[in-house]
């Protein structure tokens, strides 16, 4: 369950922090990827080198990561993560994520954290009962995140109650059964097309589009995360497939897209069309590279196969396809055309008139149109969280239906 999983851990100043090396063992058997943060004062009771030979990834504490100015990017660490564990929190740690207090590496981490956290706390027994660290945690959990209660035992001060924290091994059951859970698509198969078509002129020219293919990777990533068999079909983008659990496949023209579609729809419970293919292909591909010699030059361009519409000729009642719809005007009118024409189930809706959305951006603002007419307008987010909410639009739409009947 563990399997390429993405583990952040952030670790404070406290005895309980050596338990963080018997962790990361754990969790790296497991298969899991884990990346740690360390405050200063965790440093006075484990090494960075012991828990990054464990890792097998460099242990991070500073923003600037050398005197080239190279940062360690808060934000990113954030969207890395599936799940950050803090263990040990101490009730230095707690407060200060508690209250938005922003002075280190991790507490900035946590506050750009797009992923469930789960805080495992480690005190002496009167800071753990102390009104204003019992006030913290009901707060952190108040947040979403989730707390693991303390283990009583023996403590480091040599008092006897509660405070300690809980073991690497439970540790490991909680972030498994957190996965578990979270995999309401297990099971299902799902189709992804992404990023641009390419099609030839001559063998070094191309006709192609400003799409990036960040807004179906990140889409296929959601998926994955849901426990979802996913297939993603993109063109050709500067991007690495963002679970290895995910069956990339790359293609070039509009044609091989559709082909490659084609093969694996039969079989997709779900098939999400955020491609950006080309309307038109070159009607002959010159076999050598053209030269440059009149003004002017006309190329005769064919259409090229409506791969959502073909498969919404073909799909079958189970099946639901997402489409998109990127427009300059009359957007509406059009996204809702496009739903009946193409026989699609819902259509994510978005404008080059919003700023921050469309291609190249890592924000979209999107609206979402099912085929009933309902529509859900979202703002402004990143495409992570715009892949979040359309996954979860896919999911209430298809609660009570065939498909996980």
């Amino acid at each position: 369950m563990l399997k390429n999983k993405k583990i952040l851990i952030g670790i404070s100043g406290s005895i309980a922090a050596y338990k963080i090396a018997f962790l990361t063992r754990l969790l790296v058997k497991e298969g899991a990827e884990v990346q740690i943060i360390m405050t200063q004062a965790a440093k006075e009771f484990i090494t960075p080198l012991t828990l990054a030979t464990l890792s097998k990834k460099p242990v991070l504490s500073e923003f600037v990561k050398d005197q080239t100015g190279t940062w360690n990017n808060h934000v990113d660490l954030g969207l890395w993560a599936d799940v950050i564990l803090i263990a040990p929190a101490t009730a230095h740690t707690l407060a200060k994520c508690a209250n938005g207090i922003c002075d280190d590496l991790l507490t900035a981490v946590y506050l750009s954290a797009k992923c469930p956290v789960v805080f495992a706390p480690a005190m002496d027994l009167d800071m753990y009962q102390h009104p204003s660290t019992i006030e913290n945690l009901q707060k952190l959990q108040s947040f979403g995140n989730q707390i693991v209660k303390s283990n009583f035992g023996e403590l480091a001060s040599g008092l006897v109650g509660q405070g300690r924290m809980a073991e690497p091994e439970e540790l490991v059951e909680i972030l498994t059964k957190h996965f578990s859970k979270n995999r309401i698509l297990k099971g299902k198969k799902v189709l992804i097309t992404a990023g641009p078509t390419q099609e030839p002129i001559d063998p070094v020219r191309f006709i192609s589009n400003h799409s990036t293919g960040k807004m179906g990777f990140a889409i296929a990533d959601k998926f994955a995360k849901a426990g979802a068999d996913v297939t993603l079909v993109s063109g050709q983008v500067a991007l690495k497939s963002p679970d290895a659990s995910i069956n990339l496949i790359k293609v070039r023209s509009a044609n091989e897209m559709y082909e490659i579609t084609k093969m694996y729809f039969d079989e997709a419970d779900i098939i999400v069309l955020s491609a950006a293919v080309a309307d038109y292909t070159p009607t002959v591909i010159a076999e050598k590279k053209i030269k440059k010699k009149d003004d002017t030059f006309t190329i005769e361009l064919t259409k090229t196969t409506d791969i959502a519409k073909m498969l919404g000729q073909i799909k079958r009642p189970e099946q639901l396809i997402v489409g998109f719809a990127l427009e300059t005007d009359n957007e509406l009118e059009n996204a809702i055309a496009k739903i009946k024409s193409k026989n699609m189930d819902m259509i994510v809706l978005n404008s080059l008139q919003d700023l921050g959305a469309g291609f190249g951006y890592d924000t979209n603002k999107i609206s979402i149109i099912k085929r009933d007419g309902s529509m859900i307008d979202f703002e402004l987010k990143s495409k992570q969280e715009v892949a979040m909410d359309i996954v979860d639009e896919v999911i209430k739409t298809l609660i009570g239906s065939t498909i996980f009947a």
